[in-house]
This record gives C-alpha cells, structure tokens and sequence, in this order.
C-alpha cells in the first residue's frame, strides 16, 4: 500500500475553496467518531479540537506561516483506515452501512499535501481489549507514503482518536488562498467558527443525536500575542432548520432541448438566523455535495455585495441545496461540479446531461425568493422601471417565462426578455427556412405539400408575434421618450434652454429638431418624428426640413418646383418684414398624389395669429411653382398663444383643446382662377402632445404598458 504524493498533487486541483484544509480536517474527524460510536454506544460525546499558530516568516513582519492540528476522539488510525488513507480513490467508505457517514473518493486529504508541506500524525485505535498507537512524519522531498512509514507503539484507551499536525505553510498556495489578506485574519479562531458552522451545518443537524453533545473547539495564537483566542461550536449553537422544500426539475433531451417527463429532485433547507444572535460574515445559498456547500450561487439571488455581507430583514439567511444528482457531479477538489451546463442544447455534441443551471433555477428560483426577498421588496417597482426605460410589460414577461427576481435592475430584466424573443426569433425563422426547403422539394399536387403549406403558415402567423411584440414596445417607447421631450421643450425646461446672459435663445429650432432634424430631408434620414402631426405623414414620398425647396426631387430625379422658387419666395416674404428674407417653410412634407404639408414652428411666446398669412403664401408660391402638380395643401401653424380677436376668415374653434382649423378653397389673388384646396390647423404645444399621447396610447393598452412613475 502505497500514497504517491507527487502523483497524487498533479492529478488532483488545488481547491478554489479557502478553507478546504479545515473542512477536510472537520469532515474526516466526524466520520471517524461516527464509526468509532456505530461500535461503541457508549463513546463520550464527540470532540474535535482545531488549533492554528501563527508564526513570524521574517523578520519585517509582513508575512505570516502557519501550522494547523486537528484532533478528535474517533476510532483511530486502524488497519482499515490506514489501508484507506493510503489507497487514492479508496471506496472504503462507501461500504460501510453507517448513518451520516460522508462518502469520499479519499481526494480531499491531498490538498493536506497542496498546502504544506509536512505533515505529522498521532493515532490510537482500539483492537479488541488491547489499544495500539500509530504514528508518522512526513516532509518534503519524501515522494510516497507507505504502510512501513507508520511506527506502531502501545497505546491507552484516554487516547482513542487522531491528531493530524500539518506543517510548513507553502509560499506558492498563498497569494490563491490569501488573496492579499493576512493568514492570521482569514483563519482567526471567531471567523472558523462562522466559516465551519455555515460549511457544516447542514450535516450536524442531520446527524441529530449520534454525535451526543458535541463540541468543536477552534484556538489560534499569534506570535505577537500572549493569550490564545478560544471559540467553541457547540450543539447548542445549531439553529433549527426554518423550512424545508422538495423541487423537482424536468429533464430534457441533451440534443433538442425537449422536455422528456423525467425528473430529478432537489431537497432546499432554509435556516433563517437571527443577525443579533448570530453575527456570521454573509448570507449563504449554496448548492451541496454530500450535506456540504460546494457551489456557492448567493450572488443569483442577492445581487449585490451589501445584500450578501448583511443581514436580510433582520435575519442571516442559509440556504442549502441538496440532489443526488449533485452528489454524483461533485469534482474532486469539491469546489464546483463536473459537465453541468448552463444551457441545454449546450452546443457540446458529447454532451450527454439531461439538466442544465438554467432548468436547475428556473425550478429552484420561486422557492428561494419567497425565502430569502425582504418583505417591503416590490417587483412592481422594478416592472414600471422596465416598462418606462425600456418597453418591457407583464404580458412580455408572462410571454417569455421571465420572472422578476429581487435585486435585479430594469435594464438586467429588458436583457433577459429581449434575449428571450431573439432566441425564439431565430428559432422560429430557421424552422421556416426549413420547411421552404421541403415545399420546394415537394409535389405540388400531393397532399404533403397542402400540409406543409399549411404549417408553414401558422408558423409564420405565430412568429410574427414575437417580432412585433419586441418591436412595437421599443417602438411605442421611443415615441413615449419623444412626446416627454417634446413636452419639456415647450415648457422651456430642457437643460440647454437655460438663461444665459447675452446668447439668444433657440426654442424654435429646438422644438424643430424633435419632428425633423433641420436642414435635412428624407433622403438623408428617415430617423424623424413627423407622426406627431400625422401618422400618414411618415409615409409621403418626400420631406425636406429649412431646405431650399428647388433642390427638391421626386424619386425619379425630376423637380418639384420651377428653379426660380426659391427667389420668389423671398419677396414674397421680404414684403413683410426684412427678417424675413431668407425664410422658407419649417417643414414640407409632399406626396405624388398632389399633397403638399407646410409646417411653421413658433416659438413660446410669439403669437400665432400674426402669421396666419404666411401659409396661404407659401400655399399659392408652391401651387404656381409646382406647375399644377400640387393642389392639396395642408397647413400646420404650431405655437403656445394665439389672439383670437385677430383670427378672420371662417377659423373653427376644435371641440376639444386650443386650436383652430380651416378649410377652403385656394385661388389666385389675382386671376381668381381655383389653384387648388387648403386646410389649416393653428395648433398649442399642448395640443399636439395630447394627441401623440393619445395615439401612443392605444399601443400601451394592448401592449398592457404603463409608462406612469409613482408620485413617490
């Protein structure tokens, strides 16, 4: 029998785990009580004692060793466990039919060996009426350990158990187990004692009564200080499981993802502690091996570090997540878990497992919430932030199995649905893909090709609606985000409409800019948002912005308008007032039918009454110019005031609201011949975003999308 060190090292990991060494200590000292107790009923009550000395390195005192010792009152060293703690992936204790004993591949002692370097040990076990010590040193560059390293002495029954002394701290494990904090902090006697009860105390309270009245006392002394530091964990200190809950999850197919009506079950234990009681580091939520945390996974529920490091609502959470299916997976170091993946289908071929995290979650995420959300959390908070931002409703979030959880941002929750609906997009259009590819293989006149007509129809019906769910909530909005603007603008409460002394103010170009980029045309943009006149007016065939209106073309490169129109306008303008010589219409809108939309933005404060006449003008210069292809015209006057005393003409008052509208007949002041019609709107702010927060509306409703803030 014989323990190859160096072969044992390079085949088995470092743990990731900091405190591996002292679990593996603890974990094997319970084992050896157990069996020891499982032939002797009238064992004393277990004890093991953890001591850990702190040593100078140098003499700049920045640096500390450290040696551990580990002694308990189990059954000793035997010939049995000696056999098994030479034997690497021994199945010893698997074979023995002992309640609570952990079952082992005999790995953990090598981390032993991972971080020091030498290792002494003291044992005496019992052998019928007679009782036998057994001891070993051990050091480096000693590649083996075998039975002949062992000497054998006589022993007494006060000295059943075993003391395991690990010396001779390695500088290379430091900077993975440290990670820049002193030994002396990481492995004080207060913080094993949180660390060991948190990592152990699911497997204590399972053991119930078999360990008596137990006590695992830890005492560590620093060179610079005289008085040794004492904890003690006793039964006494075990709080009692809060709730207990079976989940099982759903097993799919490793290839297609299909669910295959199998399961696997998962046993959750919430123990909820007192933080006044119980002054541990952190919560915990752990996925376990064997009654043991191996795969911490607090930061899925509580999501940022002042939630993991401070009591919840009062209370110190532990939540333990026990499966066979985990104990199966364990790897050796047990610091995570073996071909798990995150999502099923994985994208691995040889992927064989039939659970993924996901699944394992989705199963387990309700459950821990309701046990670990503080009670004046609210999800509805987080929901309006994701419906105001970024589009995100209830029926999106019951349309993609999305859950809320606590913790999670709006913008984390918009991710996660959006990712959903590209996921089943892209799904969705490869399976269409595919059944184009069988149509056109198909025989028209065969009944196969009726069918998958039909199938690729409904396929594409039921497609659609994951495209235009995500597309119409971005789009809705966006426009939600523009009428807001629109409505600080006018209010002049934007930041950049703030005062400042001897700069004119540009409320009019600004508001300007949010229907359609000036100086700009459809040519060059079709990011714009005329729609908050008119819907149609998206689709006529061209816009042009504070643009000459001679370089104005149709799509088939003829003009528009007579080259001259551009001057004309100018005198036309020029005649009423000098300001005014260089002006043509904000926007103009044109469609091929003979429509023409004359838009004039005025800023807040100026009266629009007073240029009432200027779309008539620019109605009659475009009519003449445009050679008879444009007879239809419809003004739009945008303003915040108007003088109703100077409104001539047959203006109508709108049944709601502040505007006025117009409609007549446009002729030639002169000839009086009929040039075509007009309708003319003098329309507030206001007015026009009421009615984009009308239109947008309808959307929001069916989309069941609720852009309102609370007050609070």
């Amino acid at each position: 029998m014989t323990l190859d060190i160096r072969g044992s090292i390079k085949n088995t990991k470092l743990s990731l785990n900091q405190y591996v060494v002292f679990e593996e200590l603890i974990a094997n000292a319970i084992d050896a009580y157990l069996i020891r107790r499982s032939t002797d009923p009238s064992a004393p009550d277990m004890n093991i004692t953890i001591e850990v000395d702190f040593l100078r390195a140098d003499l700049l005192d920045d640096r500390e060793l450290m040696n551990v010792s580990c002694g308990d009152n189990g059954c000793g060293l035997g010939d049995d466990q000696l056999k098994a703690f030479l034997t690497k992936d021994t199945s010893y204790k698997d074979d023995l039919s002992i309640s609570g004993i952990g079952k082992c591949k005999g790995a953990g002692r090598i981390q032993f060996f991972h971080h020091f370097a030498a290792m002494r040990i003291t044992s005496t076990y019992r052998v019928g009426e007679t009782f036998l010590k057994r001891e070993l040193q051990y050091s480096e560059p000693q590649k083996q350990i075998e039975a002949d390293d062992f000497n054998a002495a006589p022993g007494s029954k006060a000295d059943i158990g075993t003391v395991i002394r690990l010396e001779q701290f390695k500088e290379a494990v430091r900077p993975r187990i440290s990670h820049g904090d002193a030994l002396s902090t990481l492995f004080s006697a207060p913080a094993l004692k949180k660390q060991m009860l948190v990592a152990f105390l699911q497997r204590l309270v399972g053991l119930g009564e078999q360990l008596g009245n137990f006590k695992i006392e830890f005492t560590t002394r620093h060179w610079k200080d005289d008085q040794a530091k004492i904890e003690v964990l006793r039964l006494a200190d075990l709080p009692a499981v809060t709730a207990e809950r079976a989940v099982d999850v759903e097993e799919r197919d490793p290839a297609s993802g299909d669910r295959l009506g199998t399961w696997q079950r998962f046993n959750l234990s919430h123990y909820q502690l007192d933080a006044e009681q119980y002054d541990l580091p952190r919560n915990a939520i752990a996925f376990c091996a064997k009654s043991t945390p191996v795969k911490d996974i607090t930061g899925h529920y509580l999501r940022t570090r002042t939630e993991q490091n401070n009591p919840v609502g009062g209370f110190h959470h532990i939540v333990l997540i026990e499966a066979d299916y985990l104990d199966a997976r364990v790897n050796e170091q047990r610091d995570d878990f073996d071909n798990i993946p995150d999502e099923i289908p994985s994208g691995d071929m040889f992927s064989s497992e039939k659970l993924s995290y996901a699944d394992i979650h989705e199963a387990l995420d309700p459950v821990i919430d309701e046990m670990v959300t503080p009670a004046d959390w609210k999800k509805e908070v987080v929901l309006k932030e994701a419906t105001h931002q970024f589009g995100i409703s209830e029926a999106m979030l019951q349309d993609t199995k999305t859950r809320i959880v606590y913790g999670e941002s709006a913008q984390s929750v918009a991710e996660r649905v959006l990712s959903k609906y590209q996921k089943a997009v892209i799904d969705e259009t490869a399976a269409i893909f595919s059944l184009k590819e069988e149509i056109m293989a198909a025989e028209p006149d065969s009944d196969e090709f009726r069918q998958k007509i039909h199938e690729l129809s409904w396929k594409y019906t039921s497609s659609l609606k994951n495209f235009d769910m995500a597309n119409l909530s971005q789009l809705i909005v966006r426009r939600a985000a523009i009428v807001d603007i629109l409505d600080l603008a006018c209010g002049q409460r934007l930041a950049m409409q703030a005062p400042v002394d001897g700069v004119k103010r540009k409320d009019e170009q600004i508001i300007h800019s949010i229907f359609f980029p000036m100086r700009k045309d459809s040519t060059e943009t079709t990011d714009h948002d005329i729609w908050l006149l008119s819907e149609e007016y998206q689709y006529y065939d061209y816009i042009a912005s504070d643009l000459p209106l001679a370089n104005i073309k149709w799509n088939d490169d003829t003009n528009v308008f007579e080259s001259d129109i551009d001057d004309a306008l100018r005198k036309v303008l020029a005649k009423r007032t000098s300001d005014n010589g260089g002006k043509r219409p904000d926007i103009a809108v044109f469609s091929k039918e003979g429509s023409a939309i004359i838009v004039e933005f005025k800023a807040p404060g100026v009266s629009t009454d007073e240029h009432i006449g200027d779309l008539s003008e620019y109605a009659q210069l475009l009519a003449a110019k445009s050679g008879g292809k444009l007879r239809k015209f419809y003004g739009y006057l945008v303003g915040d005031s108007v003088n109703t005393l100077r409104l001539s003409g047959n203006w109508t008052p709108f049944p709601t609201g502040k505007g006025w509208f117009q409609s007549s007949e446009l002729k030639d002041p002169e000839t009086r011949q009929s040039l075509g019609e007009t309708y003319f709107e003098i329309l507030h702010f206001s007015d026009v975003i009421d009615r984009a927060k009308k239109r947008i509306g309808v959307y929001q409703d069916k989309l069941k999308l609720d852009f309102q803030r609370d007050s609070n």
